[in-house]
């Protein structure tokens, strides 16, 4: 994202990380929009999942079973209060006695297991994209080449190639131009704010300074166009303004660095073949990692404890567990490591996999595909993030795809787009990949508040926030209901979409469309209706 030219003050984020937007429904307290996802748009003007309508009306005198699910991501921070109460914990390993005591090739594995880690306890926290690894792995071979003049096997190779290269030169050259812009509004951001400190002479510059400077010092007439800014973009202060933008320059910074040079490779560090795609038992127990922002954001949507007061609920509660299987850095994750944290969270018992990752190139998609068919004989259901590139899944790739290499659907896989909490032309998010054909529903993605490391709590915005959201869905009904296998949980949550012609723009556009047109369903995931439906389908006749 960058900075509307119109502004004094520049706010950057992240897909998926910092949310922009500042978004308006019927009039709510600060806690209803916090929690907005929860809300039901009948009674409170709001598309969410009607989740505690659901839980008022249809669950409260139910008993529920425990059901475990797996969120294969970056990490999860194991000692936040909103989850450390529900993280799932194997009772046939002893912790750190360095023996694999359940003999399942993953030593001390207590907690769920890291792929992008080594034998010392070090880990990788950013990687190359795939398109630059494909890059670096043929440039040699074939910059230069003759399609014509290759085998028929090169030729494939040959024709991968050139697509990532024109990728990776693409996503290089608006990196440097993201990266550029960040440097620049960070310094001038610095220089401003700095400024207007030694004008007003406060440390801190806060809202409440701004409010009282609007009156009292109508010298510095920039105070009231930075108070206006602060409460747009939700900043408390300039210092937190400048923190978020400067996470914004170390990420582009890592990207043009690390993510895009075909020179970097880190991982040696986890001393696993690369090559070897039958390999297992590599990585380390750490299944926090260095960064686990992103998987404990997702972590709290799906079962955040509900009700009791701290930072934000999530969608199941009760005796549902979360197991963590880190396998998602900052860049792309392998095809490899993929593979091997799903069949590790099926063979652990994971009933339900929440996946919020994808890329653009896949070379290695057979492993992965095999993966989601192991999930599918043991009846584990699948939840991925459909992509935040604003695409037509139906004509352009993001992997992992929800069809297999030979073009059949895969059947225990939901695929999930991002809606917000307007009901207006802006429904459907606009980073959100969309499809008829290839993307089953939507779920609320945008500004969702949630916990981060530390004991923290922040507002993100990406299909990487929607797909745990209907994780958590598919865990409440398989809690309440758990007869209900795979294929039928998925059943009852695309039929009990609630269904939406509201005329939105398009992801990426501003042509206006029915939003039914952009999925299977036509639909928002909806809890109350899941569990009226499920109701229905297993009631004793």
């Amino acid at each position: 994202m960058l900075p509307a030219a119109s502004l004094p003050f520049s706010r950057l984020a992240l897909l998926g990380l910092l949310s922009l937007a500042a978004l308006s429904a019927r009039a709510q307290t600060p806690e209803q929009v916090r929690r907005w996802q929860h809300l039901d748009l009948q009674a409170d003007g709001v598309p969410g999942i009607s989740a505690d309508k659901a839980y008022r009306e249809l669950l409260a005198n139910r008993k529920p079973a425990p059901v475990l699910v797996a969120v294969i991501d970056s990490g999860i921070d194991s000692t936040h209060q909103d989850l450390k109460a529900l993280l799932w914990r194997k009772p046939t390993e002893v912790a750190d006695n360095g023996l694999d005591d359940d003999h399942n090739g993953y030593v001390d594995d207590v907690r769920g297991w890291n792929f992008l880690g080594g034998k010392d306890g070090q880990n990788i926290a950013v990687e190359t994209l795939e398109q630059t690894r494909i890059v670096a792995q043929y440039r040699a071979q074939f910059e230069g080449a003759k399609r014509k003049k290759l085998s028929p096997e090169d030729q494939v190779k040959f024709d991968q190639y050139e697509r990532a290269k024109k990728s990776f030169e693409k996503d290089l050259d608006a990196e440097n131009k993201q990266l550029a812009v960040l440097k620049e509004a960070f310094a001038s951001n610095t220089f401003s704010f700095a400024k207007m400190k030694t004008a007003l002479n406060v440390a801190v510059l806060d809202t409440a300074v701004l409010r009282q400077a609007m009156v009292s010092r109508p010298d510095v007439p920039s105070a009231k166009s930075l108070y206006a800014y602060l409460r747009r973009t939700h900043f408390g202060s300039t210092d937190e303004e400048l923190k978020a933008l400067d996470e914004a320059l170390t990420h582009s910074r890592n990207r043009v660095e690390k993510s895009l040079n075909p020179a970097y490779n880190p991982r040696p560090l986890v001393g696993d073949d690369v090559n070897n795609l039958t390999e297992t038992g590599y990585g380390n127990p750490d299944s926090q990692g260095p960064d686990a922002s992103h998987g404990t954001h997702c972590a709290g949507i799906i079962a955040g404890v509900r009700g009791n007061g701290l930072g934000a609920d999530g969608v199941a509660g009760g005796p549902v567990r979360v197991m963590s299987v880190r396998s998602t850095p900052s860049g792309d994750e392998r095809d490899k490591d993929v593979a091997n944290a799903i069949r590790y969270a099926v063979d652990n018992g994971a009933q339900i996999i929440s996946m919020s990752f994808g890329k653009d190139f896949s070379p290695d998609k057979a492993l992965v595909d095999a993966a989601m068919q192991y999930a599918d004989q043991k009846g584990v259901l699948l939840v991925h993030a459909a992509g935040n590139s604003s695409l037509d899944t139906d004509r352009e790739q993001n992997f992992p795809s929800s069809r297999y290499l030979n073009g059949q659907d895969i059947a225990n896989e939901l695929t999930v787009g991002a809606s917000s909490r307007l009901n207006t032309p802006a429904l459907t998010a606009t980073f959100s990949n969309y499809g008829q054909q290839t993307v089953d529903l939507f779920a609320p993605g945008v500004d969702i508040y949630s916990s981060t490391p530390a004991n923290t709590y922040s507002t993100y915005s990406g299909t990487s926030m929607a797909a745990p959201v209907v994780a958590g869905v598919a865990a409440v009904l398989k809690s309440y209901f758990p007869q209900l296998t795979a294929l039928q949980l998925k059943q009852v949550i695309m039929q009990s979409a609630v269904p939406y012609h509201t005329r939105v723009y398009k992801p990426g556009t501003k042509q206006l469309v029915d939003f039914a047109t952009l999925s299977k369903t036509g639909g928002i995931v909806n809890l109350y209706e899941a569990v009226k439906l499920a109701d229905r389908m297993t009631a004793v006749k």
